[in-house]
């Protein structure tokens, strides 16, 4: 008997030992991201970017769509002193544009996110931990989305709404979006619920959903949270590049897409900011995401310590 409740300690990660210090599963990930440099460099530049995405007063006092905020006087006006990031193609300042474009990518980025890890999360359970005709049906339905093309996809489904706001293009990325971490989370449960310490607590009487939700998610969902993070960065560049394409935001919203695209053509004529500054925080964010989540899955895989 000691040797069974040993096995299900370790299956939920309550007899992790490190050293001479006993640490739970996630105590120890916490350990390993204390003492990693890139983990505290990208989140501080995630938390700088979530305040400007929720609270963009704090950077820019005056949004760009505020009456009066903008003028043709500073039409394609280059870096200064007074204002080093110049000003748009219409005139407004190209430090409160990015600032409170912020908003419109992150927004998105967070809702598509949340859906999709929802979805996944539960249909990969469903689907790894009874198996059978539900499985083959989950797996069948994940290999149709898997074989359109996302940012094309996108586009269709995108063009058939008359007005794009928050709401339909973070629907329309979640629908394309949520196929990765289901098959993932699928996979990751089934080669849980073959862990010794489920078989213990199936033999000691417990139910399917308490073993779901003791043992199977617990040990499930690792991977499936770094997938996320990491697809956080995704689905702010593929906003922005949907609103490049055109079928993303429209004025007088405030996007980072918009930047891009009003500067692309005018970048040639010497108006360079008008499209490395907006290009330059698209960038920066994406990467700032994908370096946590490097982090995070450094953390939670004992591989590679």
């Amino acid at each position: 008997m000691s040797d069974v409740l040993a096995a299900q300690d370790t299956g939920t990660g309550e007899g992790v030992t490190r050293g001479d210090k006993n640490r739970s599963l996630w105590g120890e990930v916490r350990y390993e991201l204390m003492r990693n440099p890139v983990f505290w460099i990208s989140s501080v530049l995630v938390l700088v970017i979530l305040s400007m995405a929720f609270a963009p007063q704090l950077w820019a006092s005056t949004s760009p769509t505020a009456s009066g905020a903008c003028s043709l006087s500073h039409y394609r006006e280059r870096p200064s002193s007074q204002h080093p990031f110049g000003f748009t193609a219409t005139g407004c300042d190209m430090w409160s544009s990015v600032v409170w474009g912020t908003g419109k990518s992150v927004i998105v980025a967070i809702l598509v996110t949340v859906a999709t890890l929802v979805t996944g999360v539960a249909l990969g359970t469903l689907a790894g931990f009874f198996g059978g005709f539900g499985d083959t049906i989950v797996s069948r339905i994940t290999d149709v989305f898997f074989g359109l093309p996302f940012i094309l996809g996108a586009i269709v489904f995108l063009a058939l709404f008359p007005k794009r706001n928050v709401l339909t293009i973070s629907l329309v990325l979640a629908i394309f979006g949520w196929t990765s971490l289901t098959r993932v989370m699928r996979g990751s449960v089934i080669a849980t619920k073959q862990k010794d310490y489920v078989d213990a607590a199936r033999a000691l009487g417990a139910s399917n959903f308490f073993i779901i939700r003791r043992h199977i998610l617990a040990n499930s969902i690792a991977p499936v949270i770094v997938l996320a993070t990491i697809g956080l960065g995704a689905y702010i560049g593929a906003e922005a590049t949907l609103t490049f394409l055109g079928v993303g935001y429209q004025r007088p919203t405030v996007s980072w897409g918009l930047l891009v695209a009003e500067g692309q053509n005018l970048a040639l004529a010497g108006y360079w900011h008008l499209l490395v500054i907006p290009c330059a925080f698209i960038v920066v964010t994406v990467l700032s995401f994908i370096l946590l989540g490097d982090a995070l899955r450094d953390a939670l895989d004992p591989r590679t310590r």
